[in-house]
């Protein structure tokens, strides 16, 4: 499945150029830009600034990365990487 990356939503904007998206800041990657869609993002309500997400499918853009999955960080995530 590829890569996942724990990041903090920095930046939200509801009204941009292709739709909503969000601007989170990954400890490996940087700043990493994901699309607010349903076809991007699997959560029932859009995350705010300062909130944990976990980020897949990456792939480097002209305009940098970009994640093509986004979700909530759980608490079953924080086992695993203890583990």
């Amino acid at each position: 499945m590829g890569d996942d990356y724990r990041a903090v939503v920095q930046k939200i904007v509801s009204n941009g150029k292709h739709g909503p998206f969000a601007v989170a800041g990954s400890e490996e990657l940087g700043s990493v830009t994901f699309s607010l869609s349903a076809t991007v993002w699997k959560g029932e309500q859009w995350p705010e600034t300062g909130t944990y997400v976990v980020l897949s499918q990456v792939m480097k853009k002209r305009a940098g990365w970009r994640a093509n999955h986004g979700r909530l960080l759980k608490p079953s995530d924080e086992k695993k990487q203890r583990g």
